[in-house]
């Protein structure tokens, strides 16, 4: 990795920020996380959070990230949708925005196939619990795990056609964008797939009012690299590597999580986001 000429959005940023991430630490007991609120007693998280200060460096001023060596980069993307309103109808977003996503993926990543599975819209201001409308996740994971992500193909594909997938490479890939205007609070952090250690993988419970799924937590681990970019607008999308069924020489995954920012403003906007996410087939 090797640092770049400054850019202009960066010249109003830090080169880098120290602040909070919430790991979850390892003890033995597999972890459930709730997506509404759990019953009573219940608590909505029930892993150890580890919470440690780390080093966060402003991804503007490095070069050298990708889908399949660092597991995150950041694309240019314009959308037709730009008001909020558009994007809290989903059944617009499904007929206007998910062509746009599969568009922009299959140019991207020169995949024969995209699949749009599902997507997600955050408002920092949202009530906890929300079903359409979620807070950001400020803890440490991956959406995915190896073991789950084939369950997934196998959900959005017929029989015969999943089966043949299995023997061809797949991802997994987020496509995260910021809504209404620069992220002033709330930010994406996401750690480089090169730091990251097979032992760090935390299999956790995903807990939907439908059905269960399983997402990687992860413990703390002092070789991992963080990188944000400051004031993301919604021209800039973020994607992010979730799952790839290649296990030799590309990043299968890469950990995020939200956090909050030391430099923001006093009186910061909400964080208003749209992350669609994807079955990337080759």
């Amino acid at each position: 990795m090797s640092l770049v000429a400054e850019r202009p959005i960066a010249a109003i940023a830090p080169v880098s920020v120290e602040t909070v991430l919430n790991y979850t630490r390892k003890t033995g007991t597999r972890p459930v996380s709730y997506t509404y609120d759990p019953p009573a007693g219940v608590p909505r998280y029930s892993g150890e959070v580890d919470a440690r200060t780390v080093s966060l460096q402003n991804a503007r001023l490095y070069d050298g990230f990708g889908l399949d060596t660092s597991g995150f980069e950041q694309i240019r993307h314009h959308s037709s949708f730009v008001d909020w309103s558009e994007f809290r109808n989903p059944k617009l977003v499904e007929a206007v925005y998910y062509p746009e996503v599969v568009a922009a993926l299959l140019a991207h990543t020169g995949a024969r196939k995209v699949i749009v599975f599902d997507h997600t819209l955050r408002d920092s201001d949202a009530a906890s619990g929300s079903a359409s409308l979620r807070e950001p996740v400020r803890r440490v994971h991956d959406d995915q795990t190896f073991e789950s992500a084939p369950r997934r193909l196998a959900k959005h594909l017929p029989p015969e056609e999943a089966a043949a997938q299995l023997h061809r490479r797949f991802a997994i890939v987020n496509f995260w964008r910021p809504i209404g205007g620069p992220v002033q609070q709330a930010p994406l952090a996401m750690c480089d797939a090169r730091s990251i250690e097979t032992g760090d993988l935390i299999p956790s419970d995903l807990v939907y009012r439908e059905w269960t799924g399983e997402t990687y937590s992860f413990a703390y681990n002092p070789r991992h690299r963080w990188y944000w970019y400051p004031n993301q607008t919604p021209d800039e999308v973020t994607l992010l590597k979730i799952y790839d069924s290649k296990s030799d020489g590309v990043a299968r995954l890469t950990a995020h999580t939200s956090f909050s920012d030391p430099t923001s403003p006093a009186s910061p906007a909400p964080r208003r986001s749209i992350e669609v996410r994807t079955l990337v087939l080759w």
